[in-house]
């Protein structure tokens, strides 16, 4: 997370103390009045000033072409989201509709706590978002969000090193391979001489970026059986993204151990200096590359190595939910219809620098032009799938205490791929055996 971004949510977290997150204690739970107007709040977790103006400008104009049903507006925070969701749902003090990711529903679906939309959304927003996206908020026989944001990982690069160098541009189209790329990072790093490298991985949070950009490899890591139990097995394809970046690190030296236990934004002043060629991030991190980098910089947004997969990586898209305790549900729905129209989906995707899922959306010419690698990210959009861990009980357990330290002394060189293997699989199933037991 960014310094900027880290800011932000201190000074939502504060603001969500100082207003009691939102609440409305002249309404009461059921959130009627006695002018008899439905009042919802809806908390956002917008934090780009684009993007949390956006959410306000179109809150502003379902407030004034409906004056029976007003929607508050509340600001959260996505370092606080869970716990807060938490309490807020156990104290019977939810918002209305909430705006979390697909990776964070799973606990909240399966204890009660969201509404099935099934009954309640339109065939125009259900046939809007393809299968795949709906797969990413569908637990057992519910559906309890609408994925309406996704964000790829791409690689950011700088253009000039790269022509210099003379090496293959890849497209969506045309990608390079994972064997490909690493071939490319040695001709780079020879070229830009010591002390300089041909990629930054920022690895702080390793689990999601390699189990994510493993279905290129066609890696899925988690199995589920007929029972509907998961099983964890590491086969070769799990093993071609952690490879790769561990020969890069410690084999081919093209990519930089400092930047291992970074995150993304903290990569940036040695991308913008020349020091790294290449940086895989998330989509959304193009904003601060557009706002930060000196004048002159020449860079470049590429697709992210494909393998057996192809193009497929694994997303988490952001989410909008009802609460299952609200009284207005059809009126919150309501809202989503409108607040998820096309043209306005392309404005919140706009704001935020990410993708829609809705494929009239993602049509929208303003999302296929060529600055700023929207079109490149449009391309490989068709090829997003949901993130392997989806739905899976014990996930965040197996992620924290058994997959990160495990991915993070892989990429620094202390264990080899059989002990990640074992670590991931033997110790991993344990941890999911008590999420599973009947």
């Amino acid at each position: 997370m960014s310094r900027a971004r880290r800011f932000a949510t201190a000074l939502t977290a504060l603001a969500l103390l100082l207003t009691g997150a939102g609440c409305t204690a002249d309404t009461g739970r059921d959130g009627g009045g006695a002018d008899g107007v439905v009042r919802l709040r809806f908390q956002s977790l917008a934090w780009q000033k684009e993007s949390v103006d956006a959410n306000r400008q179109l809150v502003a104009e379902w407030n004034a072409a409906h004056p029976g049903i007003q929607v508050e507006y509340v600001q959260g925070s996505w370092d606080s989201v869970h716990d807060q969701l938490l309490t807020s749902f156990e104290g019977g003090e939810a918002p209305d509709l909430v705006h979390d990711a697909s990776d964070d529903l799973a606990d909240f679906a399966y204890g009660g706590y969201l509404a099935d939309l099934r009954p309640l959304l339109s065939e125009r927003l259900r046939s809007g978002i393809p299968a795949e996206s709906w797969r990413t908020t569908t637990f057992g026989e519910g559906v309890y969000g609408v994925p309406f944001l996704q964000e790829p990982r791409m690689i950011m690069a700088n253009r000039t090193l790269l022509t210099e160098a003379g090496v293959r541009i890849p497209t969506a189209g045309r990608p390079w391979t994972w064997e490909e790329f690493r071939g490319v990072a040695k001709t780079l790093t020879a070229r830009m001489g010591t002390g300089r490298y041909a990629v930054a991985w920022p690895l702080k949070e390793p689990v999601s970026v390699s189990l994510n950009l493993g279905l290129s490899a066609g890696g899925r890591l988690f199995h589920r059986g007929a029972d509907g139990k998961v099983t964890l097995r590491f086969e070769d394809a799990d093993a071609v993204v952690p490879e790769t970046v561990r020969a890069m690190v410690g084999t081919d030296r093209t990519a930089s151990p400092a930047t291992l236990g970074s995150g993304g934004s903290d990569t940036l002043p040695g991308f913008f200096g020349g020091r790294y060629a290449m940086v895989p991030l998330g989509f959304s991190y193009r904003q601060q590359i557009a706002q930060q980098a000196p004048e002159g910089f020449d860079w470049t947004v590429l697709p992210a190595p494909a393998g057996a997969g192809g193009l497929a990586q694994g997303v988490s898209p952001q989410t909008l939910s009802i609460a299952a305790d609200s009284p207005h549900k059809k009126e919150a729905a309501a809202f989503l219809e409108f607040f998820l129209q096309p043209r306005n989906t392309v404005r919140l995707a706009l704001g935020d620098w990410m993708l829609p899922t809705d494929t009239a959306a993602l049509a929208d010419p303003a999302l296929h032009t060529p600055e700023f690698g929207w079109a490149t990210g449009a391309a490989v959009a068709r090829a997003l799938r949901p993130a392997p861990a989806h739905a899976v009980r014990g996930y965040p357990e197996w992620k924290d205490k058994v997959a990160t330290p495990a991915f993070q002394e892989c990429y620094s060189g202390a264990i080899g791929t059989d002990e990640l293997r074992r670590r991931l699989v033997t110790d991993g199933n344990r941890v999911l055996a008590r999420y599973q037991r009947d």
